[in-house]
Order: structure tokens, then sequence, then C-alpha cells
């Protein structure tokens, strides 16, 4: 920036300058912008492939979390139903204990 700013001092505070670069920067833009945009668009397509490869592994992963979350349900009311059972059995048990029909 300083050798810009050495050009820029030498021609004042004027609008001269203004115009000047604005000028420099007409005549090289139709230079520059194509190139730069043959540059970006490898760039913009691996940043899409990057963005495409996280969003799939993230899928993945939640899908795998919620199987998990699933058989953790899943074992949590077969033991809830094993102990309603046990304790139904246990009060059958304790009801017939002191009832004996014959």
């Amino acid at each position: 920036m300083a050798l810009f700013d050495d050009i820029v001092e030498g021609f004042g505070s004027s609008w001269v300058s203004s115009v000047l670069v604005g000028i420099g920067v007409a005549l090289v833009a139709p230079i520059v912008v194509p190139a730069l945009a043959v540059g970006m668009r490898p760039l913009a397509k691996a940043v899409i492939k990057g963005g495409m490869m996280v969003y799939d592994k993230g899928a993945e992963v939640l899908a795998e979390t919620g199987e998990q979350l699933s058989d953790l349900v899943a074992e949590a009311r077969s033991d809830l139903d094993a102990t309603a059972t046990a304790a139904a059995e246990a009060a059958a048990s304790a009801a017939t204990d002191g009832n004996s029909i014959v």
C-alpha cells in the first residue's frame, strides 16, 4: 500500500487521483475479473463438495444416534414390563399365600 500511497500523494487530494484510479480499474477489470472467476470456480466447487460431505456425515451420525436411542428406549420399556410382571406375580402370590383353596 505504500507504493499506492506514494502515487496518490503525488497527485494531492484532488479529484484527479480518483478519476485516474477509476480509469485504471476500468481498464484492468475486464482482464482481472474473468481470470478471478475462472480461478474461483474450483474453489467454489471444493467448498460445495465439502459441505455436501459434512451434511452426509451429519445425517449418518444422526441416524445412528436415533437408532441407539430407539434401542435404549426399547430396553427400558422391556425392563419396565419385566418389573411390572414380577410385581404382579408377587402380588398374586402374596394374595394366595394366606388363602389356600382346596
